[in-house]
């Protein structure tokens, strides 16, 4: 493909992600994927630099532009080498006119900057947000050492506050290695480690993992209970929940079920399990804020509205777990958000609601405090943005 054919399919990209951003469609790598599968002449390093162009407009663009062409246009004022492939050929894009719009450069939307303002997160934590994320991986220790396993993974590093912690390079194919078809890794950022192991769970416990999703932490969670005790990994996601129970077999996990919970009836239907657990963990539906290194397109979707159902959620998930918490049992509140609104303030809300509650301190070793927890952020962890509180029952 010529540099001009190249610029002129990423422009094409870039209006389906913001169409999509603009009615909460498909995610970027899904469209791009789809893209590039209805242009099967493009070769591999067509498809590599188009994908580059795609994601170096979208991390430019705080605002939600009003079309690719626009994103691309202030890509050209940051770059203006790549002026010369809007050069009007048949498969090129036309001409640049010096009077026709161009997107605004930044790192957020206004009214996000205010909102990370007040959560004390200064321009360079929010430039942070969209730098490239690292390929973090967990060993796991129910099959393998971490440091007999980093010897046969040319570049593998151990992170320091993980004791299963391993960084690769960014373009390892960890998913293709034999380590993950045997259940000897899996891929997960260190924050969504450390939040993890900080929950404390132990042997023999009984928890409840209530927003368990594709059972990302329920598996880190096994194995930092030796996989003794019983985990009820929940979730109205069927679909992802349903990933859990294959990457359980593979990690060899057996101590977890799974629960499909109705919308709306998850006090109802989690009744049985009251005031039983040792630990509820609640890695709650939410921005994703702390997540935009890897899915930086996301923050076109959100909106104040957004923020507030959102907030919404986890508040009424939170009083769903105190339930199930025995007198004595810790309610541990995650978010893979950098805001307040999900993480310290909530947090706090939680505890105004339901006296007596107590704040459980969270082990050192990762993060910064944060009113009644510790949050993570890419600039000082080098981590996906993450909060977490733990809440111990009267």
């Amino acid at each position: 493909m010529t540099p001009g054919a190249r610029m002129q399919t990423a422009i094409e990209l870039l209006d389906r992600i913001i169409a999509a951003a603009r009615d909460q469609g498909a995610a970027a790598d899904t469209l791009i994927a789809r893209g590039f599968a209805e242009r099967r002449y493009a070769g591999s390093k067509d498809r590599r630099a188009i994908r580059e162009l795609v994601y170096d407009a979208i991390r430019l663009c705080g605002e939600r532009p009003a079309t690719g062409r626009a994103a691309m246009l202030a890509l050209v004022r940051a770059r203006p080498d790549l002026a010369a492939a809007f050069d009007g050929s048949p498969y090129g894009p036309a001409a640049i006119d010096s009077a026709e719009p161009v997107a605004t450069a930044g790192p957020l939307p206004g009214w996000l900057a205010k909102a990370f303002a007040r959560s004390g997160l200064d321009a360079a934590e929010q430039a942070a947000l969209l730098d490239r994320a690292p390929l973090d991986i967990r060993v796991n220790r129910l099959k393998a050492d971490r440091d007999a396993l980093a010897a046969d993974l040319p570049g593998a590093e151990p992170i320091a506050f993980l004791p299963d912690g391993l960084r690769l390079a960014a373009d390892t194919p960890a998913e293709r290695l034999p380590a993950f078809s045997e259940g000897r890794i899996e891929v997960q950022d260190a924050g969504s480690q450390w939040v993890a192991l900080a929950a404390g769970v132990a042997p023999g416990m009984q928890v409840v993992d209530l927003c368990a999703g594709g059972g990302g932490k329920t598996l880190a969670l096994a194995a930092a209970m030796a996989n003794r005790g019983s985990i009820l990994a929940c979730d109205i996601d069927r679909g992802r929940l349903q990933r859990l129970m294959p990457r359980a077999e593979r990690a060899g996990v057996t101590i977890a079920e799974t629960l499909l919970l109705n919308p709306g009836r998850e006090a109802e239907m989690l009744a049985p399990h009251a005031g039983r657990a040792d630990l509820v963990l609640v890695d709650a539906p939410c921005s994703g804020t702390g997540t935009w290194r890897r899915n930086p397109e996301a923050r076109w979707r959100l909106s104040p509205d957004r923020l507030a159902r959102v907030a919404g959620v986890q508040a009424a998930l939170l009083d769903v777990a105190a339930e199930l918490v025995r007198p004595g049992g810790t309610l541990v509140h995650i978010v893979c958000s950098l805001l307040d609104e999900e993480g310290a303030g909530q947090a706090q809300a939680f505890l105004d609601r339901h006296p007596g509650w107590t704040v459980a301190a969270v082990p050192p070793g990762a993060g910064s405090p944060r009113g009644v927890g510790v949050r993570l952020t890419p600039r000082q962890d080098s981590t996906d943005g993450f909060f977490v509180a733990k809440m111990v029952r009267p």
